[in-house]
């Protein structure tokens, strides 16, 4: 039988390339179409290589020390405004003791990518699902240091046919925002040095996701933590109002990982979910599959004003909490209890008109 054309430049890009050699290889400019057909199948390496207006891509570090004392979040990435005009790469940082948060922004031709796997550089700057090297100097502030990612939990993706946690909503069209995981959580070692006050990692957790489209949802909600009382644990949730072809629906996705287990569940995998917004800061949400129940109450501590995407350009400020609390439980379909945790270190963020988001079990 002859195997066709497609699954063939597949095999030789997808599974063969990134088994040899992997020098490194950056690029500013588009790549050879073995790239494009490598993306398709990985959505933690760059998608934007073929882009140049109306889209961002953003990739989010989060590190926590091993007794809490220090929490920071790093979000590398490139905005291109709807018209193109305004193209730049960006890092910003929000201390998750602080809540302070800051933007540092980059002629487009500072950022770089791999063309094999999760590479990019800013500036001096370097990211992977390996470990990040950071040096920024914006004249009133430093940010200096490098801290390596040890033991990363992928996400079972990385094929054609299991591209990432968007399962085949990775293909839809037209939509306005698309979601990865890179890394569910990982152990850290390193050190960064803020202003000269060394916030020291090693021991500590991390935690790895991206978003890219061309803006975020005009609604949402997320939380996500690998802060629990049981180390093993990681926990995230994101549900949006999600426009597509002049309509709009709610969705979610999200996952938890409980000793070596992993489950995720999703608009289109068959779950159902409650959404109760008692007051600004705080939700509760309850999610049913055939397999689990999952009842989640979040609240919101301290927050940091983050820039957000719309329609390309970094223009929206939005809150984020990453010293938020959050109690979990989760149930199997005979109602026996399988994870009861909670943490008081947890990303969480309630964005735009997210009172519409609220629903019921159906």
């Amino acid at each position: 039988m002859r195997i066709p054309t497609i699954l063939t430049a597949y095999f030789l890009f997808v599974v063969i390339l990134p088994l040899q050699a992997q020098d490194i290889h950056f690029a500013q400019q588009q790549w050879r179409p073995g790239y494009d057909l490598r993306k398709m199948g990985n959505t933690t390496i760059f998608q934007g290589n073929n882009k140049k207006k109306n889209y961002f891509e953003g990739w989010y570090f989060k590190m926590v020390a091993e007794d809490g004392s220090a929490i920071m979040s790093v979000i590398p990435g490139i905005a291109l405004s709807k018209d193109g005009k305004e193209q730049h790469a960006f890092i910003q940082t929000i201390n998750g003791i602080t809540a302070e948060t800051r933007y540092y922004s980059f002629p487009i031709e500072a950022f770089s990518f791999a063309r094999k796997g999760f590479e990019i550089k800013i500036g001096n700057n370097y990211f992977s699902k390996e470990r990040i090297r950071i040096d920024l100097h914006d004249g009133s502030s430093t940010l200096k240091g490098e801290v390596n990612m040890i033991n990363p939990v992928n996400f079972k993706s990385g094929t054609l046919l299991n591209p990432g946690i968007m399962g085949w909503f990775r293909f839809v069209p037209f939509m306005e925002c698309y979601h990865g995981v890179v890394s569910l959580t990982h152990d850290l070692e390193g050190q960064l040095s803020v202003d000269n006050q060394v916030l020291n990692f090693d021991g500590g957790k991390g935690y790895i996701e991206k978003d890219y489209g061309s803006g975020m949802p005009s609604a949402w909600l997320w939380m996500q933590s690998n802060n629990f009382t049981n180390p093993t644990s990681s926990f995230m949730l994101s549900v949006a109002t999600i426009p597509w072809l002049g309509r709009s629906f709610n969705g979610f996705l999200g996952f938890f990982y409980h000793d070596n287990q992993y489950h995720h569940f999703a608009t289109y995998r068959s779950s159902k979910m409650q959404v109760e917004v008692p007051d600004s800061s705080s939700v509760n949400i309850r999610i049913r599959n055939p397999k689990h129940t999952l009842l989640i109450q979040a609240r919101s501590n301290n927050a940091g004003m983050l820039h957000a995407p719309v329609e390309g350009a970094m223009d929206r400020r939005i809150p984020e909490s990453i010293d938020a609390t959050l109690k979990i439980t989760v149930l199997d379909k005979k109602g026996n209890v399988i994870l009861k945790d909670s943490t008081d270190i947890t990303g969480l963020e309630m964005v735009g008109d997210y009172m519409k988001l609220q629903g019921e079990l159906k």
